[in-house]
Order: C-alpha cells, then sequence, then structure tokens
C-alpha cells in the first residue's frame, strides 16, 4: 500500500469510526433519561453499547452480509425499552426490573434471529420487500427519527426543556458544513465532510460553551460487563413478543441489504444468502447486547445516506474502525473522551446522511410508475404510520404485550400495513400490455 493510498485508508476509517461513534452515541442518553441513570450507570451503558456496535458490525462484515452497514441501537428498540418501562410502572414492576426482563427478552430475540437465518427461513420472505415496501420502510424511518435528531439539535435532551440557542447554532452549522462539503466541494473536502462537520461542531461547542466530559475518576483499563442489569428475568410471555420483534428486525436487515447494495452497486442482484447470513449475524449481535446489559442493535440503513454522502463504498476502512471502537471501549478514559462529543453536533451530522435516505425512499417508491393502487397503499401506510408516531406510549397501555410493541411503533405499524396492502390487493396485469 503507497503512502497516498494508505492516507485515504486511514482517514477512510477516521470518519467510519466518527459515524459509528454519532450513530450510537446518542440513543443510549435516551434510555439513560427513560430509566433515571446516574453519571456512572449512563457511562457503563455507553461502554457497552460501544462495545456491542464496534463488535456486531466488526461480525456482519466479515462473515455475515459482509457489507459496509452498521449495526446500531435503532428506533424499534428504543420504542421496546421506552414501552417496557411506562407499562411497567403502571403495573408495579420497577425499572431495574424492567432492565433485567430486557435482557432476556434481546437473548430471546438474538435466538430467533440466529435460527431463521441458519435455516434459510428469511429469504422465503424476501420477496415481499418489494421496492414499495423497501421505500415506505426508509421513509417512516427517517420520520421517526428526524424528530428524536431534530430535539437532540435544538439541545432538547435531559432536563432541557426549550431551545438552547448556543447548541442548536452549532449544530445546524455542522449540519450546514456537512451537507455543503458533501455536496459542492471536491476531492477529499467532499469525501471526509461529516468527520470535518463534526470536529467544527466540536471545537465550536469547547470554544463558546465550554463543553467536555464531567470530571470523574474512571479505571485505566475496564472490560464491559456481563448482565450490569443483574439477573436476567424471564417470563413465556416474552416468547411471543421475541419471535415478533425477531421477524421485524428481519425487515431491517432486507432494507439496509438492499439500500447499500443499491448504493456501492456490489454483489448480486439475488441477495438471499447475503439477507440469511445477516440474519444469523444479526440474532448473535442481539443475544450479546443481551448479555452484556445494552441495547440490542440492528443493520442501520443510514449507512447508505453515510456512504452516498462521502463516496466511501471500501469495506476495508469500516472493518478497521469497527476493531478501532472495540479497542477504545476497554479504556473508559477514552471513552468519556469521546463522549463529549456533543449530542447536538453528533445529531446534526446524523440528520446530514439522512437526507440521501429521503432520496433513496422517493426513489424506491417510484421506481415503477405509482398508480392508484400504489398511491392508496402508500397513503394509507404513511397516514396510520406516521400519525402513530405523534401518539405517547401510555395510549396503548392496556393492549396486550405484544399488540402494544407493534402499535405504538409507527415504523413497524407503517411498513407492515404496506406489506399486508400489497398481498392481499393484487396488481391486476393487461392482458394486451406488452413491456418494452
Amino acid at each position: 500500500m503507497n503512502r497516498q493510498a494508505l492516507t485515504a485508508t486511514t482517514m477512510e476509517t477516521v470518519q467510519w469510526f466518527i459515524f459509528l461513534l454519532a450513530s450510537a452515541v446518542a440513543l443510549p442518553i435516551v434510555i439513560g433519561a427513560i430509566y433515571h441513570m446516574d453519571f456512572a450507570e449512563l457511562a457503563g451503558l455507553m461502554q457497552r453499547t460501544f462495545f456491542i456496535v464496534g463488535t456486531a458490525s466488526l461480525l456482519q462484515a466479515l462473515f455475515g452480509h459482509r457489507l459496509p452497514i452498521m449495526e446500531g441501537p435503532a428506533g424499534i428498540w428504543i420504542s421496546i425499552f421506552s414501552v417496557m418501562a411506562a407499562t411497567g410502572l403502571q403495573g408495579g414492576t420497577s425499572l431495574d426490573e424492567t432492565l433485567r426482563s430486557l435482557q432476556t427478552l434481546m437473548m430471546l430475540t438474538g435466538l430467533f434471529l440466529f435460527l431463521f437465518g441458519v435455516f434459510k427461513i428469511s429469504q422465503r420472505i424476501l420477496p415481499i420487500f418489494t421496492p414499495l415496501v423497501t421505500g415506505t420502510f426508509f421513509f417512516l424511518l427517517t420520520v421517526q427519527l428526524s424528530g428524536t435528531f431534530l430535539a437532540g439539535m435544538l439541545g432538547l435532551q435531559g432536563e432541557a426543556e426549550t431551545i438552547q440557542p448556543t447548541a442548536a447554532l452549532l449544530a445546524f452549522l455542522t449540519f450546514f458544513i456537512v451537507l455543503g462539503l458533501s455536496l459542492f466541494a471536491r476531492g477529499w473536502l467532499s469525501s471526509y465532510a461529516v468527520f470535518i462537520g463534526i470536529m467544527a461542531g466540536w471545537a465550536g461547542d469547547l470554544l463558546f460553551r465550554k463543553g467536555g466530559a464531567p470530571e470523574e475518576e474512571t479505571a485505566l483499563f475496564s472490560a464491559p460487563d456481563l448482565f450490569a442489569f443483574g439477573v436476567p428475568a424471564f417470563s413465556f410471555g416474552m416468547i411471543p413478543t421475541a419471535l415478533i420483534t425477531a421477524v421485524i428486525i428481519i425487515s431491517n436487515v432486507v432494507a439496509s441489504i438492499v439500500a447499500v447494495g443499491q448504493t456501492v452497486d456490489s454483489g448480486p442482484a439475488d441477495r438471499r444468502m447475503e439477507v440469511d447470513r445477516g440474519t444469523a449475524v444479526s440474532g448473535i449481535g442481539t443475544g450479546l447486547a443481551g448479555m452484556f446489559s445494552s441495547i440490542a442493535n440492528v443493520p442501520l440503513s443510514t449507512s447508505a445516506g453515510f456512504i452516498a454522502l462521502t463516496g466511501q463504498k471500501a469495506r476495508a476502512p469500516f472493518v478497521y474502525a469497527s476493531a478501532l471502537l472495540i479497542l477504545i471501549t476497554f479504556f473508559p478514559p477514552v471513552v468519556s473522551l469521546i463522549s463529549s462529543i456533543p449530542a447536538p453536533v453528533a445529531n446534526a451530522a446524523l440528520m446530514a446522511t439522512f437526507v440521501q435516505l429521503v432520496g433513496l425512499a422517493i426513489n424506491n417508491v417510484s421506481m415503477s410508475p405509482l398508480d392508484s393502487r400504489k398511491m392508496t397503499i402508500v397513503g394509507v401506510a404513511y397516514l396510520l404510520g406516521m400519525g402513530t408516531m405523534f401518539l405517547p406510549p401510555e395510549v396503548f397501555a392496556d393492549l396486550p404485550g405484544i399488540m402494544q410493541n407493534l402499535m405504538s411503533n409507527g415504523l413497524l405499524l407503517g411498513t407492515g400495513l404496506v406489506i399486508l396492502l400489497e398481498q392481499l390487493w393484487k396488481e391486476k396485469r393487461d392482458p394486451q400490455r406488452t413491456d418494452p
């Protein structure tokens, strides 16, 4: 490897590393707030989350679907964590007990995913993920998480209830730097737009807000803890919930593989083997998340947005970045330093990648002409899916546990409706029509 190639690989590795961190750092903060964790508990959750994100991503790149797709905390698990916290408290279950149950739920879900992949069950449902389904999934995903990212950009996290002007200004500056460089710059400025944007935002935060990690005593070296939430709690009611969650996650696997496959233009059109391997390895990652008391991961479709934004299509820098993320989790001071990347800045960088994902959603939905059938299906899914996102989880408290997870997740509900309507309402073909 010559010096120029080594420099390019190093910079691409650093940028993937920053993207992995930015994608993983925000949601543990949300979970920590829901479960009233103190700084030490949150730091531990952050350490374990980084470890699982790095491990699951590395396993996928080497043995799973073998594409540069980040495995990270996502909407479905945030919904499950928040719904179980709310319903548990209403039923007299403490937050600590709920966390112990969540460990078991993640391990069971991981087992189902692994079995689906190993026995090639996941590829049997691949035909139902048409461009209309994947396009709807991408669009609802951006709607679901854009609210979280925008709230983070405005500084509405923790105890803050009003917009934080300085944080918001730095966040939008980061957003437009990333977007501007990726669209209008050339060469390395365009390729490293995410890295440059985050570094600029972080520097601005240190300069104007005096940001940084809290002063806390931390050990120089520490391995992530097993079962940090306590002994896992089991009930038979978790089995159907885990099964349904596993099926939902397969949709994430398929959508991410399709999105990144389209973006990098690599691999065969028939992706059944990639889906099977990806599902099995997702099961391993989800099971490890339960064992290490983390937040379970799903393949993040936003990886396609990142690749499109930066033009980084090589797998090697992604592998190196995942390994580096695993390594730094054993050094708590480094984790604390990295965790001090301002949440508004991290959220802004992620929001910029979603611009590309919206384009991918539109491209998939409009891949074939939109007739009245397709427009009706998409309209019903969008209205009910997005409408559900505006309802608080508490309104579903009286429903059975399985229905709570289904009805409270707008992404799941909308995507499920598209699949159901497409299968029940078959397209009528004109016998006189001939394809060009």
